[in-house]
Order: C-alpha cells, then structure tokens, then sequence
C-alpha cells in the first residue's frame, strides 16, 4: 500500500492541505483521522470543512458522536472515541455510503464497520507546531486522491 506524508509548520499550513482536499472530495468520500489528543485532528477537519464550503464552526462532536454540516456535499464529522460496544450498529453505513463526506477520529475503535475502501489519515506532533500527516489511502479512488493533492 503506498503511502504520503506531509510535514507542516503550523495549524494555518495543516488547515490548508485539509481545506483543498475538501475542494477535491466527491460523495462517499470516507476519511479516518488518527492522532494524539491535541495532534490537529479537530483543525484538520476545520480546513476540511473550509473546502466544502461549510460556513457553520466546525468543532469536536466528543459527546454528541456525530456532527452534520451543510456545505457544497454534507460532511458528517464523527468522533467514536466513546462509543462503548464496537459491534453495536450506530447506522454508520447510511452515513459511509451516503451522500456525504464523513470524517471519522479514532476509527480504529470501529475499524469493523468501517468500508474497505478509505482514506485513512494519521497526524502526530513533529514539534510545537510542526506535524507530520500521513495519508494512507485504501483503494485505487484514494490513491489518486491523494497523488492530485499533493501534485504527484
């Protein structure tokens, strides 16, 4: 599986990247977000949302587990970091194969449920601002995706 990474020097640069992958995504993109607390995962999807043409703030859905958001595609933004049983059936298919872009943090706690074919991104700390993120793209639509992001 081929894999990009990116490092960037601040959460202004990490928004950017996020902000035109969300001007290249379609419906039915699904991307999962790995990441320390405080990595960026939350301003990532800030940019994100930036690129749909969300106008509402985008912030953490940690309680309420999903978020939707109007823009140019729906983007619905989970966070399953609390979700007790990973076999329960939340109906995260409609949302995976819906309309939509879903972004989801901490999906390894769902990896089961998640579809096969994803883009799964991972943000660590490489400094005090600095991060380094990796996109791991699972499919050949998610290969290319990430080859027109970064200009490859």
């Amino acid at each position: 599986m081929e894999n990009f990474k990116v490092h960037t020097t601040s959460p202004e640069e990490t928004m950017g990247i996020a902000e035109r992958l969300g001007l290249l995504l379609n419906a039915g993109a699904v991307i999962t977000l790995e990441g320390d607390l405080g990595a960026g995962k939350t301003h990532f999807t800030k940019g994100l949302a930036k690129g749909l043409n969300v106008k509402r703030t985008v912030n953490s859905p940690t309680f309420t587990i999903i978020k939707e958001y109007k823009g140019r595609l729906p983007l619905y933004h989970m966070d399953v970091y609390r979700v007790c049983e990973a076999d329960e059936d939340l109906g995260f298919d409609e949302y995976f194969y819906g309309y939509g872009v879903t972004v989801v943090e901490w999906a390894s706690l769902i990896k089961e449920q998640l579809p096969q074919e994803l883009l799964s991104i991972e943000i660590s700390h490489a400094g005090e601002d600095n991060r380094e993120i990796v996109f791991r793209p699972k499919g050949e639509r998610y290969i290319l995706l990430c080859k027109e992001l970064l200009n490859l």
